[in-house]
């Protein structure tokens, strides 16, 4: 068993054996993989909106294709050493693009993926105008996923955009049809208030008893709730894709004003990492240790 499949396991021992409920903060790009990876989270979340921004400046509204994502897959995975679900989008186009992303991001160490029902081109979640394809092309994706990975701990994600459109009923419908499609996690986008999340529980659970995901977004169209309530309603992992992202930016905004020619450089108006711990995250000590080791030869 190689590093990829053990963490595949644990991951899914957790959430389908030991039931335990899972937090998984986003990562978006390698400072924020290996600064998440320091703490001991039991899954690390990698984020379409973020990965997109950090890497081009661009929203999440399907402008990255599967090779640009995959790309970001490989290099996160192979840094790091926590299990990561990756955001697949829609899978980026019909049942043989499934096929090809879901054996790629597998094959790049993703212990899961994420699928959604949007149309293409997607749009970010807890943002208007999402539309959904039918129903019954989304089963279809979801058999396809579940078949073509090769590891059966790999978790398929099964999400539904269908809420802010189509309503909870339809959204907690296709849930159900997505389970019994091969899910192995459910993904109700977006519920709007509390009342919705211990609805969306209560039917999935009864109907399912597969792990619930919930999607953290601070200012988005979910309440962000305390872990202990997101237990009790009965979610099993909890995504927050944007904070770290919206966390670093502000900071940024701090900084680079106290940066501007008419202040004086000097006294910065935000909290610095000491530069050694700096250059510790990014690895230079192994630069070190190679260049005392062959610098004689």
């Amino acid at each position: 068993m190689n590093d990829f499949s053990r963490r595949r396991a644990a991951l899914a021992d957790l959430l389908h054996v030991k039931k335990a409920f899972v937090a998984a903060p986003g990562i978006y790009d390698m400072v924020s993989a290996r600064v998440a990876d320091r703490f001991a989270f039991d899954c690390l979340y990698m984020t379409g909106f973020g990965a997109v921004a950090s890497a081009y400046g661009l929203p999440d509204a399907g402008i990255a294709t599967y090779s640009d994502m995959v790309a970001v897959v490989e290099r996160l995975c192979d840094n790091i050493t926590r299990p990561v679900i990756c955001d697949g989008d829609t899978g980026y186009g019909g049942l043989l693009n499934v096929r090809q992303t879901v054996r790629g991001y597998e094959r790049a160490g993703a212990s899961g993926i994420q699928l959604e029902d949007q149309e293409f081109p997607k749009k970010c979640g807890h943002t208007l105008g999402r539309r959904v394809i039918p129903m019954a092309d989304m089963v279809m994706k979801i058999r396809v996923a579940a078949d073509s990975r090769a590891d059966a701990n790999f978790q398929i994600v099964a999400r539904t955009d269908a809420r802010t459109t189509l309503g909870l009923d339809e959204a907690l419908k296709r849930a159900e049809a997505y389970a019994r499609a091969g899910a192995d996690v459910l993904f109700v986008e977006s519920p709007e208030s509390e009342d919705e999340m211990a609805a969306t529980c209560k039917r999935l659970s009864e109907a399912c008893g597969k792990p619930l995901l919930i999607n953290c977004v601070e200012g988005g169209r979910t309440p962000v709730l305390p872990r202990a309530r997101l237990v009790a309603l009965g979610y099993g992992l909890a995504i927050y894709p944007a904070t770290s992202l919206m966390a670093a930016v502000h900071a940024m905004q701090r900084t680079y004003a106290s940066l501007l020619p008419a202040r004086d450089g000097v006294s910065l108006d935000a909290p610095l990492i000491d530069f050694k711990e700096l250059t510790a995250l990014m690895n230079f000590d192994d630069v070190y240790r190679f260049e005392a080791k062959y610098r004689e030869i």
